[in-house]
């Protein structure tokens, strides 16, 4: 058994000797270390640069803080007003995440249908496609119109921008399967179950989880849209009313703050769609196996 020292070289456990490490594997390791702190690193000094900037431009054309404030006035205000930006902060993920949910569980229950049944796809398939490209911006006042709840009318707002990317994704890995392996499950008497469940979803795993991350990110955006449209105000609103409210009393350091939350919602939801993708895919996918070469 050997350790590996310091000095990049490798000692036996039971002698003296110290063998050198070959120098090309000692530039790689030192070579993924640095890219591994610069994947952190770099985008904080970017955005330390870039708040430094924000900040001089501020000062140096004395501009307003009710046109453009600086970074501290921001952050004054994101504390200050943090009791009212967080209860509306909490109204937005409670309706993102509702969405995220439904659109989840109902792309992948459509996709299986659409697997199974050829016809069921040919039906259904163009009205999956009609809610995707039109906007939501348009169809949203409709919806507020024969929704008699707001909650549930930011839900459906929500759950239309995010659901299709689930669906598209899902139905692609679904039918991605190998097909010398599903000719190998139908020679052995395989039921569709069997297939589903031991070759199509394990397939589909990776596709699955991209339309996931997708979803993520449209849901948050089809919340904030459908605020702005409902325009909602009191206990119940979110933080596009917020903005809203800002705007019309020019608190434009309020403002910034709640795009600072929305920002970091979205990256949050983002980073956690990596790492569910990370635990599901790290031990067998080629997109998430490390190679040396």
């Amino acid at each position: 058994m050997t350790v590996l020292t310091e000095h990049a070289v490798a000692v036996p456990e039971h002698s003296g000797q110290a063998v050198p490490l070959d120098p090309l594997e000692v530039s790689k390791a030192r070579a993924a270390k640095i890219e591994r702190q610069g994947r952190w690193i770099l985008p904080v000094v970017i955005l330390l640069i870039s708040i430094v900037l924000w900040d001089r431009i501020c000062v140096w054309n004395e501009i307003p803080h009710y046109i453009l404030p600086r970074p501290i006035l921001v952050y004054e205000a994101l504390i200050a007003d943090w009791p009212i930006l967080s209860i509306a902060l909490l109204n937005t993920l409670k309706i993102t995440l509702g969405a995220m949910l439904i659109a989840t569980f109902g792309g992948l229950a459509l996709a299986v249908l659409f697997t199974q049944s050829k016809w069921i796809e040919i039906s259904f398939f163009p009205f999956a496609v009609i809610l995707q490209v039109t906007p939501i911006i348009a169809i949203a006042p409709l919806i507020f119109i024969y929704v008699d709840s707001v909650e549930a009318g930011l839900l459906i707002c929500a759950w239309i921008v995010a659901f299709f990317p689930v669906l598209s994704n899902t139905t692609l890995g679904l039918n991605s399967a190998d097909h010398n392996l599903r000719n190998l499950f139908q020679m052995y008497g395989a039921t569709r179950w069997q297939t589903l469940r031991y070759l199509r979803l394990p397939a589909a795993m990776p596709y699955f989880l991209g339309g996931l991350r997708i979803a993520g990110g449209l849901s948050l955006i089809g919340a904030i849209v459908a605020e702005f449209v409902a325009g909602s105000a009191g206990s119940g609103s979110g933080l596009a009313n917020q903005i809203l409210e800002s705007s019309y009393r020019l608190n434009i350091p309020r403002m910034f703050a709640a795009l600072i939350l929305i920002s970091g919602t979205g990256i949050v939801i983002f980073l956690l769609m990596n790492f569910l993708s990370h635990v599901f895919l790290h031990k067998w996918h080629e997109s998430a196996l490390k190679r040396e070469n």
